[in-house]
């Protein structure tokens, strides 16, 4: 029997979290606080073991086992015996230093914590928790059960100890693990993100292209390129002096606002805020959901057969 894990939160992270890691044969509690909340998350996890067994990833009874192993709560009790918790709840520092001290009540000041925040320093979570040095950050992607990518984040206190526990078990649930050694607003990818956010929306405003035509430049040329070799061999690969050349003629050029754009701004104001509005850039009445959620899954889904899975 593998060591036991806890969540604390049960929305979408929480619940995604749990799957991999019930999905990985490890006995997991997921603690929350509402009633919705428990049957939402339960039926998000079923969710998404069916859409793995519809792709021929899982059965119906690795399904049953990894279920037999979750428990899902709001008896925040249930955090006794685990050897860490994944923190997945508001992105409110003063929400989680009420989770942290009922997470110290119930678990003890050893028990490590790892945050998933994808926005918060970890130095001020630091301030917000008994004994700093068990708590670190270790940022997922969606979906969190499927992208591989966990950015591990350090604050000036964080042990070695409980650096080491948590990318060891990251990397027994087959992650791709990157340590940061202090925060930066964004960690990493999410700033290499709104970069390329940042620079698409201007092209768009500056009447140069549409949301297609740049989806389908990341997705062909963009994505393909670095997921293969990435950025910094790219570049490498490239040569200093090309690169310098190009940069030289592109720099000037690029949109370099520290202003939230016009597009985002009107879309807020007219309610045209993205998929779950129906409309954004893009007319969401116009897209098949269905195919979109697997479009979104589907470059993960080898990385799912290197699951151990529970029969």
């Amino acid at each position: 029997m593998r060591e036991k894990l806890a969540v604390y939160g049960t929305g979408t992270i929480g619940a995604c979290q749990a799957t991999l890691t019930s999905g990985n044969g490890y006995p997991t509690a997921v603690i929350g606080h509402s009633e919705a909340g428990l049957v939402r998350c339960r039926e998000m996890i079923r969710q998404n073991w069916d859409d793995l067994i519809a792709e021929g990833l899982a059965t119906e009874a690795n399904k049953k086992a990894a279920m037999r192993l979750i428990s899902i709560t709001n008896d925040p009790a249930a955090l006794e015996g685990a050897a860490v918790v994944f923190e997945a709840v508001a992105e409110d520092p003063a929400v989680k230093q009420e989770v942290y001290a009922t997470i110290t009540r119930y678990g003890g000041e050893k028990l490590i914590v790892a945050s998933t925040t994808s926005s918060i320093d970890a130095e001020v979570l630091a301030k917000r928790i008994q004994n700093p040095s068990r708590l670190l950050i270790a940022h997922p992607f969606q979906p969190v059960h499927m992208l591989p990518l966990v950015e591990v984040v350090r604050h000036e206190q964080t042990s070695e100890e409980a650096v080491e526990k948590i990318c060891g078990l990251l990397r027994n649930l087959n992650r791709q693990v990157v340590v940061l050694n202090r925060s930066v607003p964004g960690f990493l990818v999410n700033r290499f993100a709104q970069a390329l956010f940042r620079e698409a929306i201007y092209l768009m405003e500056q009447g140069v292209t549409t949301a297609a035509d740049i989806d389908r430049a990341v997705q062909y040329a963009v994505g393909m390129r670095y997921a293969s070799i990435g950025l910094l061999e790219y570049y490498d690969a490239v040569g200093f002096s090309l690169e310098k050349t190009i940069a030289e003629n592109v720099y000037p050029s690029l949109c370099d606002t520290k202003e939230i754009q016009r597009t985002t701004l009107e879309g807020l104001a007219s309610g045209q805020t993205g998929q779950s509005a129906g409309q954004g850039l893009y007319d969401w009445s116009r897209k098949d959901e269905a195919d979109f959620r697997r479009r979104k899954q589907a470059p993960y889904f080898e990385g799912v057969r290197l699951w151990t899975m529970p029969e």
